[in-house]
């Protein structure tokens, strides 16, 4: 089953169910995917949904810290909750051995030598890693293995 027929199976149950928030968020999820389906002449795959369930993550995550300094905790903490149930569709995560595995790989693939050879390796691992793996903590650690 694609992400996308998820995502309408788990709308269905949570409306039958009553659960509002998941509803909220759900149909809010499920507009953000039709409008980039407008964009496209075909139907999007499962990484093209993970990055918007991403976006919409960040989008809740910057929208509770504004709540939060705007002194509505109530607000954040429902945003926080909204941002949590996306999480929920997202691909497990790489661990740090996998991650340094996939690295390792795609620094001997890139034949990088140094720090200079960073934008390579990035070029070669980020379509792998893509959705399991946040982009600023790959660089960090490419970085590093490339300074060794």
């Amino acid at each position: 089953m694609s992400l996308n027929e998820q995502i309408a199976q788990d709308y269905k149950v949570a409306f039958k169910g009553h659960e509002d928030l998941r509803v909220s968020v759900l149909r809010m999820l499920r507009a953000e995917i039709k409008n980039r389906e407008f964009d496209q002449p075909a139907a999007l795959d499962d990484a093209q949904i993970v990055a918007i369930i991403r976006s919409q993550i960040k989008r809740r995550e910057e929208a509770a810290e504004g709540f939060a300094k705007g002194g509505k905790p109530d607000m954040a903490a429902q945003e926080r909750a909204e941002g949590e149930m996306l999480k929920t569709y997202l691909p497990p995560a790489f661990s740090e051995a996998e991650l340094d595995e996939l690295i390792a790989v795609a620094v001997e693939e890139a034949g990088a030598r140094g720090p200079g050879d960073l934008g390579k390796v990035m070029k070669v691992l980020m379509p792998r890693v893509a959705g399991r793996a946040d982009g600023k903590l790959v660089n960090e650690r490419v970085r590093r293995a490339l300074s060794v």
